[in-house]
């Protein structure tokens, strides 16, 4: 056990110990993982680190005391709504995070319905945050097999609805995959079940329109998809913000009432939270704002731009490897994985692990994922000289094989 220590220690030598802590972490700023970071250049870290420190004390909880950020923060979820094209009168919530963002979706439909036994629908492919957050709520999770495309199979979602359905949900991309889901299809069976639709963009809600306008073909997905009720998108993924910072998107604000805590049942008075958070820092509203005013169009259009750059020049490398092969996609994820049963996929994760690459392993089917953001365009040579290496090695079965374990 550890107390806290008797003297207090001066601010160099805690800077020393906390850089000693971090010495052996895989190397984000070298682009040498492709899960966690999302990461341009310094000169957009600057403003990050400074605009996240201009607010750094204040809590968002108290945005009577605080009236900038209440200011900030409807910017930002106005920001939001345009890009995904919401009609008026929509509204939104920040949120620390997809996984708030997605408890708070799934709290609002269930108690938008109100019905005994509450159950959601979605496909395999969706990431379990549905399922934790359903697990918090008391709900049932019914996944449901996709298309041999690895995209939702409506029909047989549908299927699986009763009249204790509360939600449907697609993807916008999936985790595993990145395929979109049909959400036109979803949309208009939502609509003829007078059920909830949320789709899931914490990956794509700040990536995709940019896909779009570089002409990358992508299937409708947002507001402009009648029938979807809610969007969850990271700011903090490819909006190029720092953690933690998501939107919960809402067709109609007024649909907002349905994640509203509100009591006065202490002495204190009324009190009353749209999130799952108490105090929320104000530095992380602060730092979207300044990211995305920062960045602008423009800006998000050159990131979208050096993601799908990396994507083509790794696809390229990967498949001119004998014995590997791309899984089909186009969109910042990027899924390989063997053909050839003399080649282990798990020696090659060992042997590009051992090269320094925090490798993330798929588990179905049995391969490598990547999460490219822009920094992976400037390391993609570094990254496919190190995979032949890697390749050769898992060939001459010199490593153990990594196994596919956890996902991120």
């Amino acid at each position: 056990m550890i107390a806290i220590p008797e003297q207090g220690q001066d601010w160099p030598a805690l800077k020393q110990a906390l850089l000693e802590a971090k010495a052996r972490d895989y190397s984000w700023k070298r682009g040498r993982m492709a899960v966690f970071f999302y990461y341009l250049d310094e000169a957009l870290e600057r403003i990050q680190q400074e605009a996240y420190m201009t607010f750094w004390t204040e809590n968002n909880l108290g945005q009577r005391a605080f009236p900038s950020l209440a200011r900030l923060e409807g910017e930002v979820v106005q920001m939001g709504l345009s890009l995904m094209q919401a009609p008026e009168g929509a509204g939104g919530t920040f949120t620390s995070g997809g996984s708030e963002s997605i408890f708070l979706a799934m709290l609002a439909a269930r108690e938008k319905a109100r019905v005994a036994q509450a159950n959601i629908v979605i496909p395999d492919t969706a990431h379990l945050t549905f399922d934790r957050a359903a697990w918090y709520l008391g709900m049932e999770v019914r996944r449901v097999p996709v298309a041999a495309d690895r995209r939702s199979d409506v029909a047989a979602m549908a299927a699986a609805m009763d009249a204790n359905t509360v939600a449907l949900v697609g993807s916008a991309p999936n985790y595993p995959f990145g395929g979109i889901d049909r959400i036109a299809e979803l949309g208009a069976l939502a609509t003829e079940r007078g059920v909830w639709l949320h789709v899931d963009a914490c990956v794509g809600g700040f990536l995709s329109p940019f896909l779009s306008r570089l002409g990358v073909p992508l299937p409708a997905w947002d507001f402009s998809v009648p029938g979807v009720t809610s969007i969850s998108a990271d700011i903090h993924k490819h909006g190029m913000a720092p953690k933690g910072a998501s939107l919960l998107l809402l067709r109609d604000a007024a649909l907002k009432a349905h994640h509203r805590f509100e009591s006065k049942a202490w002495a204190r008075g009324m009190y009353v939270a749209h999130t799952a958070q108490g105090t929320r820092p104000g530095g992380a509203v602060a730092a979207a704002w300044a990211v995305m005013n920062h960045l602008g169009q423009a800006g998000y259009l050159d990131c979208a731009r050096r993601i799908m750059q990396a994507r083509a020049t790794i696809a390229a490398g990967v498949v001119a490897l004998p014995g590997l092969e791309v899984l089909p996609g186009n969109h910042a994820i990027l899924v390989y994985r063997s053909t050839d049963p003399a080649l282990e996929i798990g020696r090659v994760a060992t042997a590009l692990d051992a090269r320094g690459w925090l490798v993330s392993r798929q588990q179905e089917p049995d391969g490598i994922h990547l999460h490219l953001n822009p920094l992976h365009a400037e390391v993609a040579e570094e990254y496919l000289a190190d995979l032949r290496d890697a390749v050769a090695e898992a060939r001459a079965g010199a490593a153990p094989a990594m196994a596919a374990g956890r996902a991120y």
